[in-house]
């Protein structure tokens, strides 16, 4: 019994060892990885990426891309500076790239780097569907979701150690129950619904960053009901790791009140609308 006293000691321990808060929403979440780490490692694949990548030729598209990730990052760091939270975002450098390629997809690369595909545009449909898209992708930057994601991974790793040092003495095929058991908890209990849960919360935080540019938040109602027809999809949740396209629209037709609390009115401005903001030092797929 003392062993796994032990061990939840120790997996308790790192779990607590370093704690952050996401900007806007306060959720409290471990980081065990410097930023630092985190840039050097994701700069590096990202440069990779678009040095092969076929970047699109489609000039309006592109300026249309490049328009609306600047206005969603201009809004998002003026509320951060106002707030006293621009340290959040001090390293980030940011980057809006339209890639060449008919799959419907974004991706967020940590420090900024955002890149669109060509295949997602039938289905943003315009400017507001467009911001629906980016701010989804800026949320996951500002919310450092790849830190945080990085490091559940490595609290997993150093559990996993610390559980064989704890069972030390048992019988090989105890510590191979004992090491799958722990690996599929870690998985189902821990990995996988964190990573839902940061799908949403970017959903959340996108729909106020969109309007703090100045883009009507319920334009991501639309926009998602046109995803889900697409992917007719019945993937359970359990072992996605993604929110299943139901909950996803309830949530953020949920969030739409406070969302709509940021919005001044008008079609990317770039400006905020601080009026109804909360504090926020009292409140806080990576690919779809």
């Amino acid at each position: 019994m003392l062993k796994y006293i032990s061990l939840l000691f120790i997996v308790s321990a790192i779990l607590f060892t370093s704690c952050g808060s996401v900007p806007v929403t306060g959720r409290k979440q471990m980081l065990l990885v410097s930023d630092q780490e985190v840039l050097t490692s994701s700069l590096k694949q990202y440069g990779e990426f678009i040095q092969s990548a076929p970047i699109s030729t489609d000039k309006k598209n592109t300026e249309l891309v490049n328009k609306v990730g600047r206005n969603i990052a201009n809004a998002v760091e003026a509320y951060l500076k106002k707030n006293g939270l621009e340290k959040e975002v001090s390293q980030f450098s940011w980057e809006f790239n339209l890639v060449k390629s008919n799959e419907v997809n974004a991706f967020c690369m940590p420090g900024g780097k955002i890149v669109v595909y060509e295949g997602i545009l039938a289905y943003t449909k315009d400017e507001t569907g467009l911001a629906v898209i980016i701010g989804h992708e800026v949320a996951h930057a500002v919310a450092k979701h790849a830190n945080e994601r990085m490091s559940q991974q490595t609290a997993a790793n150093y559990g996993s150690t610390a559980l064989s040092a704890v069972l030390g003495g048992s019988s090989e095929i105890t510590k191979t129950v004992a090491s799958t058991a722990f690996g599929l908890g870690t998985q189902y209990g821990l990995l996988l619904p964190y990573s839902r849960k940061h799908e949403l919360e970017a959903d959340e935080l996108g729909l106020i960053f969109m309007a703090m540019a100045g883009y009507d938040p319920r334009a991501a109602v639309g926009f998602w009901e046109r995803m889900s027809e697409k992917s007719g999809s019945n993937t359970s949740e359990f072992s996605s790791t993604h929110p299943s396209d139901a909950k996803r629209i309830k949530e953020i037709k949920e969030a739409l009140p406070n969302a709509l609390k940021y919005y001044n009115g008008g079609v990317g401005t770039g400006t905020t609308n601080t009026k109804n903001t909360k504090d926020a030092k009292t409140s806080e797929k990576w690919k779809f």
